[in-house]
């Protein structure tokens, strides 16, 4: 039995030019096309909705482009839809 060591940065390596789900340390969560990132896990996104939690719901916001920073990214899911989607 081989096992293959695929380090994390290479994951997100192989996401750029799909969707991706991000969720945030703010309570804000993203999904958009993955155009880049950097070793210290800043991500630029392109067609991106930003989800925003609110005391009256969830609250989507639609932008062209963001850079997020890395400290404040919690958790990545490849083809990931976002809050919304089932």
């Amino acid at each position: 039995m081989s096992s293959e060591q695929v380090l994390p940065l290479e994951l997100i390596e192989k996401c750029i030019g799909s969707r991706i789900w991000i969720c945030m340390k703010n309570d804000k969560e993203f999904v958009g096309t993955l155009l880049g990132f950097d070793t210290y896990v800043n991500i630029f996104l392109k067609d991106v909705t930003e989800y925003e939690f609110t005391p009256e719901g969830i609250k989507p916001i639609k932008l062209e482009t963001i850079l997020l920073n890395g400290n404040h990214v919690c958790l990545l899911v490849p083809g990931g839809e976002g809050p919304l989607k089932k």
